[in-house]
C-alpha cells in the first residue's frame, strides 16, 4: 500500500547561481560522494531529498546528510537513508522507498513513492 508520495523540481541555473554564491551549502546539502558531481546532478539530488521529505508528510528532526542518494551498478536512483530519518522510515512501516530522478531541458525533477510492509499502511 502506498503511504506518501512526493514530488520536487529544480532550476539547475538557480541552482548553480545558489551554489556558487554560498559554497558551503555543497557541504550542508550532500555527503562527501555526492558533492563533486556535476550540478545537474546535484540539482536533482536536491529534487530527490525534497520529495522524501515531502513523502513524508514533512520532518523537521531530518537532516540533509541523513539521506543520500546512491545508484545501483545499472544507474538505477535509491537511498541511503541514516540518523533520524532512516527512524521515521522505519516508524511509518515503510517497506520500500521508490525514486526517479530526471534532468533536461534546464529542469531537475524526481518523484518518491514510499510503499508499506503490508496493507493496510501505517
Amino acid at each position: 500500500m502506498i503511504v506518501g508520495i512526493g514530488i520536487d523540481v529544480v532550476d539547475i541555473d538557480r541552482f548553480e547561481r545558489t551554489l556558487a554564491r554560498t559554497p558551503r551549502l555543497r557541504e550542508r546539502l550532500f555527503s562527501v560522494a555526492e558533492r563533486d558531481l556535476p550540478p545537474r546532478s546535484l540539482a536533482a539530488r536536491y529534487a530527490a531529498k525534497e520529495a522524501l521529505i515531502k513523502a513524508l508528510g514533512g520532518f523537521s528532526g531530518a537532516t540533509w546528510h541523513d539521506m543520500r542518494v546512491v545508484q545501483d551498478a545499472a544507474g538505477k536512483p535509491d537511498f541511503e537513508l541514516t540518523g533520524a530519518l532512516a527512524t521515521r522510515v522505519a516508524s511509518c512501516r515503510v517497506a520500500r522507498v521508490h525514486l526517479s530522478m530526471t534532468h533536461d531541458a534546464g529542469i531537475a525533477s524526481a518523484f518518491v513513492v514510499l510503499e508499506s510492509r503490508e496493507a493496510g499502511g501505517q
